[in-house]
């Protein structure tokens, strides 16, 4: 083998004409992924179900095969595209009719946070890291726990926020990275886990009743603008 032989790293065995060929397979690839996508009716990632990223990924699969392997022939893979296709629209229909077999299928919301707490065995359940969790509250504006009523957990692995009206906020963990936080000194504490508060002058030193983490921070009383 010649090291830095061009014509075997650019095409090697192809012709130039082969360039052409690829770029109509990639066409007919890109089109009946957006197809699928228009069919789904979703507009982002995000609002992908978990069955439906599945089939997304498994239709990128077979794309990839397709666009540049010219061993690869065209309606196979075009079969492979419409069972897939045939067996979404199955599977919505089944899910539209069985609430049931919608739920196994992709999940239901949970309720991930009450009355300005964690439900720690959501977190646990769903297999959600709280660094992961303190982000996506975050990005919502949230300061502390005490502002949030109720958030849900979608089965789209989104968020849903509900929160105290202003008059209504109390105190909460600060979800806010240590170098940023400045609580008032309100003589409660939150616990880092689950956001149980306790009144003390100082950092409890014993172990959370609620779900037996051992670590305290000052909680914070901002009421959310």
């Amino acid at each position: 083998m010649t090291p830095f032989d061009w014509q075997r790293m650019l095409l090697n065995d192809v012709s130039l004409g082969f360039l052409g060929e690829v770029a109509a397979r990639t066409v007919l690839a890109y089109s009946v992924v957006f197809i699928f996508l228009k069919i789904a009716g979703r507009r982002g990632v995000r609002q992908l179900s978990l069955f439906e990223l599945v089939v997304i990924l498994t239709l990128g699969s077979a794309a990839g095969d397709v666009t540049f392997y010219d061993d690869v022939p065209i309606l196979p893979v075009l079969m492979v595209f419409l069972a897939m296709i045939s067996l979404y629209r199955l599977t919505t229909f089944l899910t539209e009719r069985s609430t049931r077999f919608g739920e196994w299928l992709e999940g239901k919301p949970a309720l991930i946070i009450r009355d300005g707490r964690f439900e720690i065995e959501t977190l646990e359940k769903n297999n959600i890291t709280h660094a992961e969790f303190l982000m996506e509250l975050r990005l919502r504006g949230v300061e502390h726990l005490g502002q949030v009523r109720l958030g849900i957990l979608e089965v789209n692995g989104d968020v849903s926020l509900y929160f105290f009206d202003r008059e209504q906020v109390k105190p909460g963990l600060s979800i806010l990275p240590a170098e940023c936080r400045t609580p008032a000194s309100i003589g409660v504490y939150a616990c880092e886990r689950c956001g149980a508060l306790q009144r003390s002058a100082a950092a409890p030193d014993h172990d959370c009743p609620r779900c037996a983490h051992g670590v305290w921070s000052p909680a914070l009383d901002t009421p959310r603008q």
